[in-house]
């Protein structure tokens, strides 16, 4: 593999000989590496979403409120921002390749952790083995984005990226697929509450959010007068659980062996080793770039909405529409699916419409359908939510492609602050955890509806900053 320095001056070189034509998305010199760097995006977006639902599940077996449950997706996402800045350094001292087998060893480590977590039976433990696996997650987003961003002209740069990551969502599809028939339809505590819901017909004349109430409420009762039945019950649910986080460790060690002996081209980096002297003028120069720190932000609220959407949406279809939880979780494979072909029209769209507009045009789009969701209720503001997820496809990619524009030998730590924002999903989903454990924000509605005005102001701080791009930075 190539560093960023060496690849972008192969690049130039091989654009001036053929200035007069527009500069390929890929070269062929570069496809075998695309390929292989490639396996590792759907790897992230199986964790991701294997994990969404996890949230959900949790609450109910271990009898825990929506604010403590969502501390799943923060121990997830709080490794990106731990780790994303020691990977860059890590990144930069040895190799590229170095970095990816650590964040297998780490993704495959904190995977198999589940396994004396369900035996333990402990919620905290579950966190720190997703803690564990979010930080081998973080050095290989730290590694494969600029690499993938550095295979080519710069001025391609943003829609390989894109290209590369319409791979995640066939992860991603693929986790929620899993959660959905081998945690969500296998769990006895769903069994429990479709018992309840056959014992008290007159459930179907309530409200959805007031027969999850009594469903909750049922449970708890559950606990306390047969504990025993209540406890084997939890056991069987957190077996259920670990079972396909064991089969991923397999999956994942098998990359590891394929990148362990494949011979990469030059993936040892040609930049200097960092120093405090060249972090101190890295950072400075960071610092002093709007686009970028303006990019880094715009990231955090961008994950941040994606989580919150794509977690929350379970709880929606119960709450708000009286769905069960595998139900609810099949509306998230369908966002998913537009989330996919979006990656690759976008990319195709990037040809004709500039980056920032385009960020600007969907960010607005996602804040049209975050008011369905909030307002509508019931399936049609279900419809909306799902929605949502056709305008999220362009967003990550294209905020990471204009905010590292133009950064140079910088951007192995600039793609580590993007990386770092990621964050994001760790502190917003307690956020809305919370507010749909309190009082509904608009009287009338159910609090899972209003508790997504959370996504709605990330999405038109995610429009202001496309606006910016297209119109201040000419992105």
């Amino acid at each position: 593999m190539e560093s960023s320095k060496s690849v972008d001056a192969a690049s130039v070189a091989d654009s001036d000989i053929g200035s007069q034509t527009k500069p390929k998305i890929l070269e062929k010199k570069f496809y075998l590496s695309f390929i292989l760097v490639g396996l590792l995006f759907p790897l992230w977006g199986f964790a991701n979403d294997v994990t969404n639902p996890l949230v959900k599940a949790f609450k109910d077996i271990f009898l825990i409120s929506n604010a403590q449950s969502s501390l799943v997706q923060f121990a997830f996402y709080f490794g990106y921002g731990v780790m994303a800045i020691p990977a860059a350094i890590f990144i930069r001292k040895y190799s590229y390749k170095s970095g990816i087998l650590l964040g297998l060893a780490l993704y495959a480590g904190g995977a198999l952790l589940f396994l004396p977590a369900s035996a333990y039976m402990e919620f905290y433990f579950f966190l720190a083995a997703l803690w564990i696996l979010t930080c081998g997650l973080a050095l290989l987003e730290t590694t494969a984005n600029p690499y993938v961003l550095s295979m080519g002209h710069p001025d391609t740069a943003t829609q390989r990226l894109n290209l590369a990551q319409a791979f995640n969502p066939i992860g991603s599809l693929t986790g929620m697929m899993v959660a959905s028939t081998f945690i969500l339809n296998k769990l006895q505590v769903e069994e429990f509450r479709q018992a309840e819901k056959a014992a008290h017909p007159e459930y179907a004349e309530m409200l959805p959010s007031e027969v999850d109430g009594k469903l909750v409420q049922a449970l708890q009762d559950f606990s306390v007068n047969q504990p025993e039945a209540h406890h084997a019950m939890q056991a069987a649910d957190l077996a259920t659980v670990k079972g396909p986080y064991i089969a991923i460790a397999g999956v994942v060690f098998l990359v590891f062996l394929a990148f362990l002996f494949s011979k990469l081209p030059q993936t040892h980096s040609d930049q200097a080793p960092l120093n405090g002297r060249i972090l101190k003028d890295t950072f400075k120069r960071l610092f002093n770039n709007g686009r970028y720190l303006e990019g880094v932000l715009a990231q955090a609220f961008n994950v941040g909405a994606q989580i919150m959407c794509w977690t929350f949406v379970i709880h929606y279809g119960m709450t708000s529409v009286g769905l069960t939880a595998a139900e609810a979780q099949s509306y998230n494979m369908i966002a998913m699916i537009l989330f996919l072909s979006g990656r690759f029209i976008c990319t195709f769209l990037l040809s004709y419409i500039r980056p920032g507009r385009l960020l600007m045009i969907l960010a607005t789009g996602a804040s049209i359908c975050v008011l369905g969701a909030i307002f509508m209720g019931g399936y049609p503001g279900l419809y909306s939510l799902v929605g949502v997820s056709a305008c999220m496809s362009l967003m990550f990619p294209t905020i990471y492609g204009i905010a590292l524009k133009d950064t140079g030998d910088d951007a192995s730590l600039a793609s580590a602050g993007l990386v770092m924002a990621i964050v994001g999903g760790a502190i917003m989903p307690p956020m809305q955890g919370s507010l749909i454990d309190g009082e509904s924000l608009f009287a009338g509605l159910p609090s899972v509806q209003t508790s997504f005005v959370l996504p709605l102001l990330c999405f038109v701080m995610i429009a202001i900053y496309g606006y910016r791009a297209h119109v201040k930075y000419k992105v």
